[in-house]
């Protein structure tokens, strides 16, 4: 069986917990930091974790994890 690709725009914008999970960025905090209050920036900060809908999507994209 051949090897299989890694999708390398999932790689890029995805990072692997030490248990297996992955996390991802927030939207909306490139710019226009200015008009957003202090919480609202920490928030966006701070990473999150993909929705149990997208783990075998992802896990399909990433055959090999990060």
């Amino acid at each position: 069986m051949p090897k299989l690709k890694t999708r390398k725009c999932a790689a890029k914008r995805l990072k692997m917990t030490g248990t297996g999970k992955f996390r991802h960025n927030k939207a909306g905090a490139r710019h226009l930091m200015s008009t957003k209050n202090a919480k609202r920036r920490h928030r966006l900060s701070v990473d999150a974790p993909i929705s149990g809908a997208e783990k075998r999507r992802i896990q399909a994209a990433l055959p090999y994890g990060l």
